[in-house]
Formats: C-alpha cells, structure tokens, sequence
C-alpha cells in the first residue's frame, strides 16, 4: 500500500508475479485484479492490432500480385510474342491480374500505409475499405475464370515444352517460396474472404457509437458477398490440387483432372480372388462419379499404381457379404466389372469403412441427378399439415436429401450456406430462411427456430426481409446530381444486343462507370470499374457512328454517342479513370441539378 515503490515493494511485487502465474488463485484476489488491469490490451490496441495486421497482410498480397504479374505473366507473355504459343493462352489465364494488381498496388495499400501513419488522429479503417467495394467486380471476373486457368495450365503445361520450362524456372527462384503458380493464382481468390474476416473481428471490437461504424458495416456486406463466390473458387480449387497429385501418382496416364470430379476417398484395400478366396493387395480412389481400381507399381520414381479398372457410380451397387475366413468383406458391382472387396482394419476404423464411403456416394450421386420438384413431391407426402403445424413434431427431411434451401431454392455449401432444419416443418433451409422464432406447442411452447413461411402462419404476420443494399443499389438522380459526366449512350457487351442506358461516373466513385436504365432508377444495372481497362476508338467497317470500346481480358464493352463531340467528352474522362487517376468534370455549371436537367443538358449538348 506504499505511494513510492522502494526495493522491498518491488521485491513483494515480483514475487505476487510469480505467485499468480504458479498457483491457481481467486479471479477477486487482490494481487490478480492490479496485474489483470495492467496487462489486459485496451479496445483502442485491439483495434490498432487489426488495422496493422490487414496492412501487413495487404503488403505480403501485393508481393503475391507483382509476382503473377510482373513475373509469370511477363515472362510467358514475353515467350508467347516470339510465336512459341498463343497470346491469348497466357491472357485467358491470367485474365484480370493486372488490374487487381494495379488497384492494390497504387491504391489501397498506398491508402492503408497512410492511414497507419496517421492512425493516432484518424483510427478508422471502413472508409478505406469502402473504396475497394466497387472494384470487387474485378475479383468476379477473376474468380469466374479460375477453373478455366487451371485448365488452360494443365493444358499448356503439358503440350508446350517452352511453356513448362519458364514455369519451372520462375518456382525455383526464391521469391515463389517454393510453391507452385497454381499456388499463387490462389492468393486472389482467397483475399477477399480475408478482407472480410478482418472486418468482422475489427467490427467486434468497434464501440456501437464509434463514427467508422457505419462505413464499417456498409463495406462488410459488399464484401461479404463476394467472399461467397470467392469460398466456392477455394474449395474447388483444394478439389483440383488433390485431382492434380492423384494424375501424378497414376503416372500422368489418366485423364481425371476435370472440374466434375470430386474426391471422396482413397485408401488401401484388399482384394479376394473370385478361384482360391486369397487376398491381394489393392488401391482405390473414389469420386463422385467413378471408382478407380489400382495395382500398386513398384518402382522409384514417378508412377504409384497402374489402374486396373475405372467404374462408373452410375448403376453400381455396393453389398455387405459374409465370408467367415474374411470379415468386413462387402462387394462392388458396376457395369463395367464385380469385384468381392475386404476392409483393412488397421486402415480403416469401423466408423469410416470403405463400404460407407461407397454407400453415400452412390446416393449423392443419385439425389444430384434427381430434380428439385421431385424432392418436394416426396416431403409434401410426410409433411406436417397446416391445422397441425407446432402442435406435433414434424419428420425431419435428412440433410443429404436436399442439395438446396427448400424455400429460397439457393444451393448449401459448406461455409457460407449451411444446413438448417425448421423446427416446425421439419424441411431442410438456410439460415437466412431459419432467422425466426417462435414458441412451439409440441415442445412445452418452448422458443424454437423456424423457417419464413412456418413463422408467417404460425404469428400471423409477415417476417421483414430486411435486405441490405448491394453494391448497384444506389439511385441515378442521387449520382448525377455529382457526377464528372453522365448522358445516355448506347451500350453492348460482346454479343448482347444494343440497348440505350443512362452512364454516370459519380464524383465519390471517379474510377467506375455506372450504367442504369433511366436517370431515375434506383439501382444500376451493371457498373464497370474502368482501372485497368483499355480504350479503342479508331472506327471497324461495322461500327455505327461515334462508337468506342473498353477491353479488358475477356470483357469488352462497345459505346456509341450522339455525336462525336459527346463520344469526346466521354473520351477524354475514361482515358484519365483508366489510369487510375481523377478526371474532371466535364458537367456544365448548372448541371448540378436532379438527373432530368443533367438528362437536358447532356441531349442540348449534342
């Protein structure tokens, strides 16, 4: 209890220390209470801890997308230009890249650095992160395109030699830490789910009252669907990279490297002769739609096993047999050939035998070939009746009955739409269509979970949806009443027919083009972040009039303006966004009025 702190106090201080780290004590003890105050990190250092980690993390990325860039795509690009392959093979493949590099690259990581230099009197990161919501489009197009690349990869790699080679050498080097371009292709993909799990926890430690909460929050959501498709990509990429080592251990002589095949299982397994019942050692690898039968091949490199037999999951039938010299003995039956198999008990622990594994795959495959309104005919038949909904217990609707939500009809994945079952109706739904409660008569009027439709009749009245608002839900008048330019113009998009829509590039959002049906629709119908994009304007013998394109790997976009004084203006603001930086206004004074004057003022101007 002394003020000033001498040597026996300091003495006593080290030794409660130690006391507390060596002997289980009361939470309430005194000595526990001073030092849990002492060492306990504030919100504010939690905080800062989160925003540094997303800058060490977006600094390690850009390394990531320089080496793709820069690198790989440079140097196969560079090869490609001398004939050796095709151009567009290397652009199909990397499509995208370079604009997410340059993004990240001059933009958001030059933002964050900033932002962490001045984080004492702005200790926000939500605003920054909002810049990035509507480039997210860049990582759609890359993500749609990923299965492609591997493909193209896989492709190439095996058909040109000088391919393979620059590859080879550029994974050798120490900046590819030994990994695989396949590896770093990834990186993109998994970067927005990142950004969003980074949110989430920042958000959890932001005060309610806290004035980046709202930019926080609004970011979030973006992000958060577009992590969606970003999670799928993952997970078929894992797919593809075991597909890839099961090709290697074959030999490189079968053709299993396809997006429609999943791995199940592989294993060890023993095989009865059909003559004298012995046992031989054999290897399976099952997927989704077939069953690989291998010998194993002995030799010291390359090859594993050589495959005997290749059988389709489609028609196959799997059956426990008994054999009282050989247990757990369970036979395969497919079209292509029988075979009597035995389960390795030192392998396979009775719980996860190989006989399952065929068993449900083989209904898997059966319920993916079965359409959705056959699925529901049959649960109508068991379902609870309207008169007794809450009052009995339903019949639960098995997991692996159902692929999708059985009201929003969205297909379940394992991460970000999983599987719940209404506690009322027993059907299987997501969680966006199992968000309500209500008391259940059959459970001791207990609160339970239920899905939109079973809350509606049981309450009553009609749950609110509650929709957040996407990334082109924003009003047209709203952006250009401050726009840099916006104006009617026709627009295409490879082979889509022409259609007249109102384009805006909004003042707050100078390096996207935002294209709306009419200048007073709430949300865009699509919208173009124009980083990275290239510009053409000399005229093709088909070409209307006024006409420009913007191209960026496989995206290209055709405009035609009113006139050729328009098609400038626009012109001379999209080569400027193009390139990252913030264009001029090109609106009249007095256009800064509601979208109709903008609408007048742009058709006088012509």
């Amino acid at each position: 209890g002394q003020d000033d702190f001498d040597g026996a106090a300091i003495s006593s201080s080290y030794r409660n220390i130690i006391y507390v780290h060596t002997v289980c004590i009361s939470p309430n003890h005194p000595t526990a209470t001073a030092l849990s105050s002492v060492f306990q990190e504030t919100n504010e250092q939690k905080l800062y801890k989160i925003a540094t980690e997303l800058l060490k993390t977006e600094r390690a990325y850009v390394t990531r997308l320089n080496l793709l860039d820069q690198v790989f795509c440079a140097k196969l690009t560079e090869e490609a230009l001398k004939g050796t392959f095709p151009v567009d093979v290397v652009k199909n493949i990397f499509s995208n890249i370079s604009s997410i590099n340059t993004f990240h690259n001059q933009f958001l990581l030059p933002d964050l650095e900033k932002r962490m230099g001045e984080w004492e009197s702005t200790p926000r990161l939500g605003d920054i992160l909002q810049n990035l919501t509507p480039f997210l489009k860049m990582y759609a197009e890359y993500v749609k395109n990923f299965d492609n690349a591997m493909e193209l990869l896989k492709q190439w790699t095996d058909r040109s030699p000088q391919f393979k080679a620059i590859i080879q050498d550029i994974q050798s080097q120490e900046a590819c830490g030994s990994l695989t371009l396949q590896h770093h292709m990834l990186e993109p993909v998994q970067r927005v789910p990142r950004y969003e799990m980074l949110l989430k926890d920042y958000l959890k430690k932001l005060p309610q009252d806290d004035p980046d909460r709202r930019d926080a929050e609004k970011s979030l959501d973006i992000i958060a669907m577009a992590a969606t498709h970003s999670n799928s990509a993952i997970r078929k990429s894992d797919n593809l990279k075991k597909l890839l080592e099961i090709y290697e251990m074959l030999g490189e002589e079968e053709d299993i490297v396809n997006a429609s095949n999943e791995f199940i299982k592989e294993g060890h397994i023993l095989k009865l002769a059909a003559r004298n019942t012995s046992a031989m050692e054999r290897y399976l690898f099952l997927f989704n739609n077939m069953l690989l039968y291998c010998v194993p091949k002995f030799s010291l490199g390359g090859a594993k096993y050589t495959v005997r037999t290749r059988i389709g999951i489609e028609g196959m039938k799997v059956l426990e047999t008994i054999n009282e010299d050989y247990p757990h003995t369970f036979q395969v039956s497919g079209k292509e050939r029988t075979l009597e198999l035995q389960a390795r008990q030192d392998l396979n622990p009775p719980h996860n035998t190989p006989y399952r594994a065929f068993q449900e795959t083989i209904e898997i495959f059966h319920q993916k070939n079965e359409t959705f309104k056959s699925a529901s005919k049959d649960v109508e038949e068991v379902s609870v009746s309207t008169a007794e909904l809450g009052k009995r217990a339903p019949r639960w609707i098995r997991d692996k009955e159902v692929t999708m939500c059985m009201k929003c009809k969205e297909p379940f994945n394992a991460l970000t739409r999983r599987r719940h079952h209404c506690r009322a109706c027993g059907y299987v739904v997501c969680w966006k269509c199992s968000d309500n409660k209500v008391a259940l008569e059959y459970d001791s009027n207990k609160i339970n979970k239920v899905c939109k439709d079973c809350y509606s009749i049981l309450t009553g009245e009609e749950k609110a949806e509650g929709k957040k608002k996407g990334i082109l839900e924003i009003e047209a008048a709203q952006f250009s009443g401050s726009s840099i330019i916006c104006g009617f113009l026709q627009h295409c998009e490879k082979n889509k027919p022409w259609g007249k829509v109102w384009c805006v590039i909004p003042e707050k959002e100078a390096l996207v083009l935002y294209l709306y049906g009419a200048p007073q629709d709430v949300k865009a119908q699509s919208s173009i972040p124009l980083l990275g994009y290239s510009v053409e304007d000399s005229p093709r013998p088909a070409d209307p009039p006024a006409s420009f394109r913007l191209s960026q790997s496989k995206s290209v976009h055709s405009f035609v303006a009113e006139s050729e004084e328009l098609k400038q203006r626009w012109l001379k603001v999209i080569r400027v966004a193009v390139t990252g930086e913030v264009p001029e206004s090109q609106m009249p004074n007095d256009a800064t009025a509601n979208a109709t004057d903008t609408q007048e003022t742009s058709s006088d101007s012509t």
